[in-house]
C-alpha cells in the first residue's frame, strides 16, 4: 500500500519554482509582464535640460540666468563698466583675447526677456542629448570664437588702412548669438531631409533680410558665418550622434529586459509561495498502537 501511494505521488506533476535567472514566459492564466512606458510620455521631458542628462546646457543656462539678473538689478554704472571690459572689440582682443572671448559669451543682449534664451535652451538640450556635452560645447565655442575673430579683425585692418574711424576699435560687442547660430547649424544636420530643408530655408530668409537692412554690419555678417561653421561640423556630429544613439538604445533595451524579467520572476515567485508545493514523497502513516489483550 505504501509503495503504490509513493508511486502516485511521484508521478503527479509538481509545480517547482523556476530559477530566478530564467524568466517564465507568460501563458494562459498567468499575467504578462507590464509593458514599457509610453515613448511619447518620455519624449517631452527630454526637451528640457537636466543636471544629469545635459550638464553643459544646464550649467551654462544657470550662468546666463545669474548674469542676466546682475544686469537687471545691479547698479547701471557698474553693469556698463563690466560689459565694456567683456567686449570683444579690437582693443580688448589685442590685450587679453582669452579673457574677453570667454567673458563676452556670459551675457545675453536683452537679459532674460530675450527670446534667444529660450531658443538656446531648446537647441543646446537637443544637441547635447544627441552628441554629448563636450561636442556641444565645442560647437558653441567654435562658432563664438571664429565668427568673432572673423568680424573684428577686418575692422582693425580697415582702421589701419584709414577706411574706418578709430572709434570702431572700441565698439561694444558681446552676446551668445554667434555660438547659438553655430549650434543651430550643427543641429540641423541631425534632422530628416525635409525638416532640415525647411529649417535652413527659414534661417536663410531671416539672415538675408538682416543683411539687406545692414543695421549692425558685424553681427549681420557674423551670423551666416557661424551658421556655416555649424553646417561644416555635420560629418563628425552625425557619426557621434549615431554612436551615442546606439549606446542609448542598447541601455534602454537592457533596462526593459531586466524590468520585464524582474516582473515575471516576481509573479512566478508569488505564485509559488501562495500555492502549496506537493512533496515528492508522502509521509508514512504511523501504525496504530497494538491492543493489549486482557484475560478473557
Amino acid at each position: 500500500m505504501h509503495q503504490r501511494r509513493d508511486r502516485a505521488v511521484r508521478e503527479k506533476p509538481s509545480a517547482a519554482p523556476l530559477l530566478d535567472a530564467i524568466p517564465r514566459q507568460p501563458g494562459p492564466g498567468r499575467p504578462a509582464a507590464p509593458p514599457p512606458p509610453d515613448g511619447g510620455a518620455r519624449r517631452w521631458p527630454r526637451l528640457l535640460p537636466t543636471p544629469a542628462g545635459t550638464p553643459f546646457t544646464f550649467g551654462y543656462l544657470l550662468v546666463l540666468v545669474a548674469t542676466s539678473l546682475f544686469m537687471e538689478f545691479a547698479d547701471p554704472a557698474t553693469v556698463a563698466a563690466v560689459l565694456r571690459e567683456s567686449s570683444t572689440d579690437v582693443v580688448h582682443l589685442g590685450r587679453r583675447p582669452l579673457l574677453v572671448l570667454t567673458a563676452s559669451a556670459l551675457w545675453v543682449v536683452g537679459g532674460l526677456g530675450s527670446p534667444m534664451v529660450f531658443v538656446l535652451a531648446l537647441v543646446l538640450t537637443a544637441l547635447e542629448r544627441r552628441i554629448g556635452g563636450w561636442r556641444t560645447a565645442g560647437v558653441f565655442v567654435l562658432g563664438h570664437v571664429v565668427a568673432t575673430l572673423a568680424t573684428e579683425i577686418p575692422v582693425g585692418i580697415s582702421v589701419v588702412a584709414g577706411h574706418l574711424p578709430e572709434s570702431s576699435l572700441h565698439r561694444l560687442d558681446y552676446g551668445i548669438s554667434f555660438g547659438l547660430m553655430a549650434s543651430v547649424g550643427a543641429l540641423t544636420g541631425l534632422f530628416t531631409p525635409l525638416v532640415r530643408t525647411l529649417a535652413l530655408g527659414g534661417l536663410g530668409v531671416m539672415l538675408a533680410s538682416d543683411l539687406a537692412e545692414l543695421s549692425n554690419p558685424l553681427t549681420d555678417w557674423g551670423h551666416p558665418l557661424a551658421l556655416l561653421l555649424g553646417i561644416a561640423c555635420w560629418p563628425l556630429l552625425r557619426r557621434a550622434g549615431a554612436v551615442r544613439e546606439a549606446v542609448t538604445r542598447g541601455r534602454r533595451a537592457r533596462g526593459d529586459v531586466i524590468r520585464g524579467a524582474a516582473a515575471s520572476g516576481a509573479v512566478v515567485r508569488g505564485a509559488a509561495v501562495r500555492g502549496a508545493v506537493p512533496s515528492r514523497r508522502a509521509p508514512r502513516r504511523t501504525p496504530p498502537p497494538a491492543r493489549v489483550l486482557g484475560p478473557r
